[in-house]
């Protein structure tokens, strides 16, 4: 049975980090809704790979950083990328015998449906939308997860060896 290199944690939480920043960087007016959701995509990815070592803590930590730079109620975030990450440990085995096109469309699921949650909170807040618009980023990080993911095999590759 061949032995799977173990990813160090710091490389993962550097990872998370950089997704981190780069989902609250601004951007134009009008250019918010065409953002991925960096952090989803990290925290599905390192999921996906490394199950033993990320999970629900990790959306939890994530979630609650998010939400005190953003400003939003504090835990609505949390909630939100706690919830992926445990979608993620449901889906794990399946996911991991996909194609990297089936994958992309289980993140499309997997990202719509913490969306709308998100979006469903949101309504509970004040904050009410009637436009669809909120989807847009699934989407987009849908298109980018075969290119994510083949660039951190990679990553992962050279930083680790053979």
């Amino acid at each position: 049975m061949a032995r799977v290199p173990v990813v160090p944690l710091v490389v993962v939480w550097l990872s998370l980090v950089l997704a981190l920043c780069l989902q609250v960087m601004p951007l134009a007016e009008g250019w918010q809704v065409y953002r991925p959701e960096w952090i989803g995509l990290m925290l599905i990815y390192w999921c996906m790979r490394a199950p033993d070592r990320v999970g629900v803590f990790h959306g939890f930590v994530l979630g609650v950083l998010l939400d005190l730079i953003e400003g939003t109620s504090l835990g609505q975030h949390a909630l939100i990328l706690s919830l992926l990450a445990f979608l993620c440990a449901l889906v794990y085995p399946r996911f991991r015998a996909y194609s990297l096109v089936q994958q992309s469309v289980l993140v499309l699921v997997l990202l719509g449906l913490v969306q709308l949650i998100e979006q469903w909170l949101r309504t509970l807040t004040g904050e009410f939308s009637i436009h669809l618009s909120f989807l847009i980023p699934s989407l987009i990080s849908a298109f980018l997860w075969p290119w994510l993911a083949t660039m951190f095999k990679a990553l992962e590759r050279r930083l680790l060896g053979p």
